[in-house]
């Protein structure tokens, strides 16, 4: 699996967000320099986070975005998915049930689903608010 630059540079916006938190709403200019990414680029990505009620707008002199909700109660699977869309591994298990016509004898699939299934675990064990207090080592996830 590899991240994206919109999934890398999501996951910047979002902290940036974070790390501002109680200031209101921020103009993507601002974090357009503080994260060294273009402010067009970071138009492209809020419609993925729209989609996903993960910020709020507000237009005009003050305009901006701010969280949705606060830096706990998001994880970076949540962001990674708004950026990214399916995290699996394989494509086959991106539907459910799998509609794969080898799924049923297939020596491989336990091998992506476990894949998976760590991969979402650990991503839902780290919130914005851990990677702001630099703690994401703390979380309950271990291998």
């Amino acid at each position: 699996m590899k991240i994206s630059t919109r999934g890398r540079y999501s996951l910047r916006m979002m902290i940036d967000l974070a790390q501002h938190y109680n200031e209101g709403f921020i103009a993507l200019k601002d974090i357009s320099a503080r994260q060294n990414i273009s402010k067009k680029y970071l138009e492209q990505i809020i419609p993925f986070f729209n989609r996903s009620n993960l910020l709020l707008a507000n237009k005009g002199h003050m305009g901006g975005y701010q969280l949705a909700k606060h830096p706990s109660e998001i994880t970076v699977r949540e962001i990674f998915e708004s950026a990214e869309g399916s995290l699996t591994p394989v494509s086959c298990m991106d539907n459910s049930p799998n509609i794969c016509e080898n799924a049923a004898n297939c020596l491989t699939l336990p091998v992506y689903q476990g894949l998976y299934e760590v991969i979402i675990n650990y991503l839902n064990s780290i919130s914005l608010q851990d990677v702001i207090s630099n703690k994401p080592d703390s979380c309950e996830y271990y291998i």
